[in-house]
């Protein structure tokens, strides 16, 4: 069904408009200073590290071109290996692989927890029985938090780096003290500029490597890292990222109403399992996991004129091109059943700023 058929969209981008990005644009023609690391880029970088926590420990935030740069430069400024072997989840977004891959690694699949879709310490452990790994990739599944003080005792316990794809959970994603992030802005997240990327650490000199990384490997004049690229982040960019962070009190106070009204109707429904997300932290995404399939499920809603998605479907073990990467022992018999379950049963459901009381309870009805 085309799009505008549809009389509930399930997902609509929230960004600023002409008047709340005026005054940022007016800054730009003063300053007439477009990229290279300008005044607004390096103001919004301070404001992002006060949300996810680097300011704090000393670290920083590197404003990118987008989320998958983001993921990669950090991949690349950690320096492993040639072949260094990465674990990270079979269910996510084919971005998380493809950072791995284009930096030379060796991805290994797990599954996810059962209760909240991630890949937690724990799982970790038990893949690290059968195998090293040099890196672990966990996901901030649809924007829920990953508990970074565990990650944290995991890499002292372990000596093995934690970087997380936190691509959906901007501002609500902490690091750790040891546990870097990578986040997203691209238009559909929460705090979206249109396209973008955040790396997050509280280490300065691996925040440094990571920012000449995306500005073609120079340091005082002269290239000094070969596999650098142009990932920087424009003034314009900065400029939306801006204003988006000045409407953030009023974006999450929706975002909580809108969660509020949804875990109210769906509390009493018999067959529908949704991930836990604190109400303080409602989902970038909303997805269920229901008992019958999902496919079923889409194809009533839509009849209803209620668009749904398939978030991370198919998992990545199902995509052609990956089908020849290796799995990690995992403590399910079935090597990844619960990701395998998530794909057969979850649906992603209308969840954005724009939907009324009327429409959730439309949406909890027909499903």
């Amino acid at each position: 069904m085309n799009k505008d058929n549809y009389a509930i969209r399930c997902l609509i981008p929230d960004l600023p408009t002409l008047p709340d990005l005026l005054p940022y644009l007016e800054r730009i023609d003063q300053n007439r200073w477009y990229t290279n690391f300008g005044p607004l880029v390096l103001e919004y970088e301070s404001r992002l590290a006060e949300i996810s926590g680097a300011g704090g420990m000393g670290g920083q935030c590197v404003a990118l071109a987008s989320g998958t740069s983001a993921l990669e430069l950090a991949i690349a400024a950690l320096n492993l290996p040639a072949g260094a072997r990465v674990l990270l989840p079979s269910f996510t977004f084919p971005a998380t692989l493809l950072t791995v891959l284009r930096n030379g690694l060796q991805p290994v699949f797990v599954d996810v927890d059962a209760h909240c879709w991630t890949l937690t310490p724990a799982i970790a452990r038990t893949a690290l029985q059968s195998r090293r790994y040099d890196l672990i990739l966990p996901v901030a599944c649809l924007g829920l938090p990953l508990p970074e003080a565990a990650w944290d005792v995991f890499t002292q316990e372990t000596g093995i780096p934690v970087l997380m794809d936190a691509a959906a959970a901007l501002g609500c994603q902490r690091i750790g003290k040891t546990t870097h992030a990578a986040f997203s802005l691209h238009a559909t997240k929460p705090l979206g500029v249109g396209e973008g990327g955040v790396f997050a650490t509280s280490d300065p000199d691996l925040a440094e490597r990571v920012r000449r990384l995306s500005n073609f490997g120079f340091s005082q004049g002269a290239v000094v890292y070969p596999a650098a690229t142009n990932a920087k982040l424009s003034e314009y960019a900065a400029a939306v990222g801006l204003a988006q962070l000045a409407r953030r009190p009023a974006l999450l106070a929706r975002r909580r109403s809108i969660w509020a009204m949804y875990r109210a109707a769906l509390q009493d429904l018999p067959g529908v399992s949704l991930q836990p997300f604190a109400d303080a932290t409602p989902p970038a995404v909303l997805s269920a996991c229901l008992t019958v399939a999902a496919e079923q499920a889409a194809w009533a809603l839509g009849q209803a004129g209620i668009e749904t998605r398939r978030w991370y479907a198919p998992p990545l073990h199902r995509h052609p091109a990956f089908t020849g990467i290796e799995w990690a022992k995992s403590a399910n018999e079935g090597g990844l059943s619960v990701t395998e379950h998530l794909y057969r049963y979850s649906l992603g459901l209308p969840f954005h700023a724009f939907l009324s009381h009327e429409d959730i309870h439309s949406i909890t009805d027909k499903l």
